[in-house]
């Protein structure tokens, strides 16, 4: 089974930047489309990027020409670059595959407070 281990959250200011990494047990990322997801407190999990086996981008409309998601092959991680961040974005962050989805991991904590 696949495994995900989402890094990279942390305490910023708004206005400020963050940028997380999905890294994946295997070689998934170069053939499959990779999503970025949040569950803010008392809320339900929600998408917030993907990017497919092509490279192509979406976005949720919350999100959009403030966050970038991206892919090393290589490294075989999925990026989520964070900017212009607002108190809204705090959540618990976690990458999947958009297909086929395995196991949820640990997710990494995003707060955005003055």
């Amino acid at each position: 089974q696949v495994q995900l281990v989402e890094s990279g959250g942390g305490l910023v200011q708004p206005g400020g930047s963050l940028r997380l990494s999905c890294a994946a047990s295997e070689s998934i990322v170069s053939r499959n489309a990779m999503g970025w997801y949040r569950q803010a407190p008392g809320k339900q999990r929600e998408y917030v990027a993907t990017i497919s086996s092509t490279g192509t981008t979406n976005y949720a409309d919350s999100v959009k020409g403030r966050f970038t998601i991206s892919r090393d092959t290589a490294k075989n991680t999925v990026y989520l670059q964070m900017n212009s961040l607002k108190p809204e974005d705090t959540a618990v962050y976690y990458c999947n595959k958009v297909v086929r989805p395995a196991g949820w991991g640990q997710g990494t904590q995003v707060a955005v407070s003055s």
